[in-house]
């Protein structure tokens, strides 16, 4: 059975964050493995950088202990953590297993008894901590690993798995050929970083930080606005439609070949402004003019314009973008004007997902976090699947370059991973689209 922390992971990630960007791994608990301070040495030896917890009814206590239990004479960080606060002070130097021992030669400012499950105090330290009573009786005693959450051999693994995901995206082909290029479309609210997420695609197959498209906070986002108005075709247009869309390729800096997907940028949305809503059928088909009546069957495009657009023309997966600090804050109207859109996008037979953005600004979010950053951010996943009703397996965080001047392993991850399983989807929506209509207007 796994042996759990009494941390919460709020706790947790404040500890983490206070002593170095840590990861903790939970060796020892009092209440599992018994209160002995010989079994405690025995499991938490040669472990390198401990954190030791000790649970009392009102407030957690504890030490950190920067090497190993064995190793010389140190000094040990003691703190108290109440709420959100903690409080730190220097004891020692000494052997560390001395912290564990009830008589001892010097008089030590800090000890922790596990038989009698007591902690102690002598008045220096008590005063520094803001304790009131010289002793604190516990209920538990928990002792952890500590290592650096971006560690050489984790940073190596990362730069394996980036190599292996750009091989696989540059030699995907769409399924059964039948498009050369996939077309994803990114929807989502002004600011949630649609354009921030083109940007960072193109930087890491770049191999540099570039930028774009323009990224900004216009009311109205900063998507190119397209407005297309009635063609006056000799009475031949009665109706016409309006929207926003701008296609982005792709270059590879390995070859300056373009890639075999197309990310589609669109206005974002709003409860008033922003994208049409009625617009929302004809993006996904790919039409790109305005709809045209009583025109010859054989006429099937006007210039460059699509009027009757092929499966090469249209959308193949739709990433709706949200910005993981405000998506909790959804409006009525935006949750409504959301659902709506997949309603369409379900009777489409088009596959969707979702990318939660800007993780890496969340309080006590760090770099280091966003190796396993989906233990990271569970409330956020689970804000977006009860309110929007996205299953949880379809939602992937990423963190787009913003104000980095380097590209980062941990993020080129993230980006990566989310953009193949976009291309996964987009296989699913071609092999489940009719093959007797690949060659025909859509």
């Amino acid at each position: 059975m796994e042996v759990a922390t009494r941390l919460t992971w709020m706790q947790e990630k404040k500890l983490q964050n206070y002593f170095g960007e840590k990861q903790f791994s939970l060796l020892y608990k009092a209440s599992v493995h018994g209160f002995s301070t010989d079994r405690l040495l025995q499991i938490c030896s040669n472990q390198g950088p401990t954190l030791t917890v000790i649970y009392s009814e009102d407030q957690i206590v504890g030490a950190y202990m920067q090497k190993d239990y064995g190793e010389g004479n140190y000094l040990i960080a003691v703190f108290v953590f109440q709420e959100t606060t903690i409080t730190e002070c220097k004891v020692g130097p000494f052997k560390l297993p001395m912290l564990f021992d009830k008589n001892v030669d010097g008089n030590l400012e800090v000890s922790i008894h596990l038989k009698e499950k007591t902690m102690y105090f002598n008045k220096n330290a008590m005063e520094k901590l803001g304790l009131s009573q010289i002793y604190i009786s516990f209920q538990d005693c928990e002792v952890f690993r500590c290592e650096d959450l971006l560690d050489e051999r984790k940073m190596s693994g990362l730069t394996e798995l980036k190599e292996s995901l750009l091989c696989a995206i540059r030699n995907y082909i769409p399924y059964g050929g039948l498009v050369h290029k996939v077309r994803i479309l990114l929807l989502g609210p002004v600011g949630a970083g649609k354009s921030s997420f083109f940007n960072s695609v193109r930087s890491i197959f770049r191999g540099h930080v570039t930028n774009q498209a323009l990224v900004g906070s216009d009311p109205t986002g900063t998507s190119e606005k397209v407005n297309l108005k009635c063609l006056l075709l000799i009475n031949f247009i009665t109706h016409s439609i309006h929207f926003n869309l701008q296609t982005y390729f792709i270059k590879d800096g390995k070859d300056n070949n373009t890639l075999p997907f197309i990310l589609c940028d669109t206005m974002g949305l709003s409860e008033k402004e922003g994208l049409d809503m009625d617009d929302i059928p004809y993006i996904l088909e790919g039409t790109t003019i305005s709809v045209l009546y009583h025109i010859h069957p054989c006429m099937n495009c006007i210039g460059n314009h699509t009027v009757c657009p092929l499966l090469k023309d249209r959308i193949h997966c739709v990433a709706f973008v949200f910005s993981a600090n405000s998506v909790g804050q959804l409006s009525h109207e935006m949750v409504e004007k959301i659902k709506r859109i997949r309603r369409e996008l379900i009777k489409s037979d088009v596959v969707h997902v979702v990318l939660l953005t800007h993780v890496d600004t969340l309080d006590l979010i760090t770099k280091g976090d966003l190796i396993d950053v989906y233990k990271c951010v569970p409330v956020k996943l689970q804000a977006v699947h009860r309110k929007l009703g996205f299953p949880l397996s379809d939602i992937f965080v990423v963190s787009n370059y913003t104000s980095e001047w380097e590209l980062e392993p941990v993020i080129d991850v993230l980006i990566l991973s989310a953009l193949k399983e976009m291309l996964r989807a987009a296989d699913d929506f071609l092999e489940n689209f009719p093959l007797e209509k690949t060659g025909r207007c859509v």
